[in-house]
């Protein structure tokens, strides 16, 4: 009879990793992210240079970023988007003035 104990190999992470060294994977360069400029959201690591906003490019720091399906954005567009839209929200001609 074999004997051999059977070993179990643990599953695969679905976050993708460098071939060597380095930490995660940018998800808009596609390269290692390193401690010292690593910036996080959305459960993903980013370059400090890359980690702008989807739609205009602007720069984005921890307090400006607002996150919508895996993709970044600043406050502006992020509103832009997917904020409320109609009279009294200050979107168009139709925007609520008090006079």
């Amino acid at each position: 009879t074999n004997t051999t104990p059977k070993v179990s190999q643990a599953p695969a992470s679905d976050k993708p990793k460098p071939k060597w060294g380095g930490g995660d994977i940018c998800p808009k360069c596609n390269k290692s992210v390193f401690f010292a400029e690593a910036m996080k959201a959305d459960g993903q690591t980013w370059h400090k240079t890359c980690f702008t906003c989807t739609q205009c490019n602007k720069r984005l720091d921890s307090t400006s970023v607002c996150e919508r399906e895996g993709k970044v954005y600043c406050k502006s567009c992020y509103g832009r988007n997917f904020g409320p839209k109609g009279v009294g929200y200050g979107v168009g001609a139709g925007a609520l003035q008090t006079n």
